[in-house]
């Protein structure tokens, strides 16, 4: 951990480890690295989760809430998929629900649809979704960001949220689980023709950074594009070359949108608005350096991973709430944070479930563009 100007304002690498006695954390009761996958765990099974995951035929898979809360929870469908596998109980596996092809590329989802299954169903999802797939399931197993603590376990922290659920669910499963830190699956990048047609036109040629100010909070997580255009100018003029920014906004609700903006010294600009996630998976990869807040387009970009397995690194801007929790725990996804940001990690608190300081103040306008670049050169570098 490194000190980013002004004061108040910290880098956070992605493979840092936490101590165990650093922040609050929950202890797991076991220590992973001292059990052998498979073996029952200290702590007792939830035997009716036991009893009914091990009579399922079935196992849906259905999130209909939030993207980023989605992305994160995966790590919590790998860990009931990994306790069926070593159980050897054979089920047929579909997604459902408007993750269902994003679910497809993380290869989760291996085993043939049965025809018709045998058994029980289980439902595995959000609240969302076991609502609208759950009316005849005998079990569900809610993926809900709010209730894994951060657990300890062999002397580290384990912040982030695919780390909590994963570990929660081996917990309550009662045996030793295979996956091991980071526990967030990746996803698999496809052919998309836009991305093509923007390679072919130069968009993705040169230095290439992309700017996340999709957010469904823009009046407190929206960077802004004029200032991720002066972080791509700051950034552009140090390395002594043009720099092609793509500026990845939401949806407008009138589809696809595409612009540019007026050219700058150093810079191009591209908006691109209302981009599926789908495409958005294919595109990251083919980026030099990927910003964005704590919002579902920064968690899918850490994620997506191009054909080489490579991906760039992704800096999340933290202002209000923990930027451990609500990363992916991947090496390559790093933080930038405020003291109140700090602060939240190290208790294991929400400035809004937990009404600590709730109404602050402290936005994106924590982060001058000139800090932010000079940590996107030295990533970019590989100085950090």
């Amino acid at each position: 951990m490194s000190a980013v100007a002004p004061a108040g304002i910290r880098f956070h690498h992605g493979s840092l480890v936490v101590p165990a006695g650093a922040v609050h954390t929950t202890p797991l009761g076991y220590d992973r690295d001292s059990v052998p996958i498979g073996a029952p765990l200290p702590p007792a099974a939830s035997a009716e989760l036991v009893h009914r995951l091990s009579g399922c035929g079935e196992a849906v898979v259905a999130f209909e809430g939030k993207l980023g809360d989605t992305l994160l929870a995966l790590s919590g469908v790998r860990a009931v998929l990994d306790w069926l596998r070593l159980r050897s109980v054979r089920v047929a596996v579909r997604a459902v629900g408007p993750y269902a092809g994003l679910i497809a590329r993380t290869g989760l989802i291996t085993q043939p649809q049965a025809t018709p299954p045998s058994g029980w169903r289980a439902v595995i999802g959000d609240r969302p979704g076991i609502e609208a797939h759950g009316s005849e399931a005998a079990v569900s197993v809610v993926l809900d960001p709010a209730a894994p603590p951060c657990w300890s376990s062999d002397g580290r922290a384990h912040p982030d949220l695919p780390a909590r659920h994963y570990l929660a669910l081996g917990r309550r499963l009662g045996i030793r689980l295979p996956g091991t830190a980071p526990f967030t699956p990746t996803l698999a990048t496809r052919p998309n023709n836009l991305v093509e047609e923007l390679r072919s036109v130069g968009w993705l040629g040169g230095l290439t950074i992309a700017a996340i100010t999709a957010t469904s909070w823009p009046e407190r997580k929206d960077y802004t594009a004029q200032r991720y255009i002066a972080l791509a100018e700051h950034t552009a003029e140090a390395e002594q070359t043009q720099a092609r920014l793509l500026i990845i906004g939401g949806d407008p609700g009138d589809g696809l949108r595409i612009t540019a903006e007026a050219p700058r010294r150093h810079v191009q600009a591209l908006r691109i608005d209302g981009m599926p996630a789908d495409g958005l998976a294919d595109l990251f990869p083919h980026c030099h350096l990927i910003v964005g807040n704590d919002t579902g387009l920064t968690h899918l970009a850490t994620m997506a991973r191009g054909r080489d397995g490579s991906s760039p690194p992704v800096i999340g801007l933290y202002a209000r709430h923990s930027h451990s929790k609500w990363r992916t725990g991947l090496p390559h996804h790093h933080a930038v944070a405020t003291d109140l940001s700090d602060r939240m990690h190290q208790g294991d608190l929400c400035p809004v479930r937990d009404a600590i300081a709730p109404n602050t103040n402290v936005h994106m306008d924590a982060f001058p563009p000139h800090a932010l670049a000079q940590v996107g050169l030295e990533l970019l570098n590989g100085v950090r």
